[in-house]
């Protein structure tokens, strides 16, 4: 029980919840193009396919991790919910990024670098240490847990 609670609670205030939503958003919706082929993605077959590509095998089966780490960790940080640990995998999604897709093309989007999934890592690392904060699902669970 008090891993629990050292898992939800948080002293972080309104800061956690301006990070949570937007990168939330942004990485649900990444999440959706691989695994739905909404918002102009390709979805399982086609994200599958281009992993395979590039030597990420087996190819379907990542695209359904990636994927998910992405949407439905988004979907956690948006709403607060177990924030630390959808953080984490979705930290680590961006690090398995940076080393496969982007590392080799310099720091520059515009020559499709890894700064943009450097800044979402540094933000799931940010999230992971300090925790959803005061306006999170995280939050009122853990108040709830201490209370018993």
């Amino acid at each position: 029980m008090k891993l629990l609670n050292t898992l939800l609670s948080s002293k972080a205030g309104v800061a956690a919840l301006i990070l949570r939503v937007p990168v939330g958003l942004i990485l649900a919706a990444h999440g959706a193009q691989k695994l739905f082929a909404w918002f102009g993605g390709y979805g399982l077959e086609g994200t599958g396919q281009w992993m395979a590509s590039i030597g990420l095998e087996p190819g379907y089966w990542l695209a359904m991790m990636a994927g998910s780490a992405e949407f439905f960790g988004g979907i956690a940080l948006v709403i607060g919910l177990l924030t630390r640990p959808a953080a984490v995998v979705a930290g680590f999604t961006m690090l398995i990024a940076i080393f496969s897709v982007h590392i080799s093309n310099g720091l520059f989007m515009a020559n499709n670098g890894y700064e943009y999934a450097l800044t979402l890592l540094v933000v799931m690392a940010a999230l992971a240490i300090q925790g959803a904060g005061s306006f999170s699902l995280d939050n009122v669970l853990a108040k709830k847990l201490a209370n018993k």
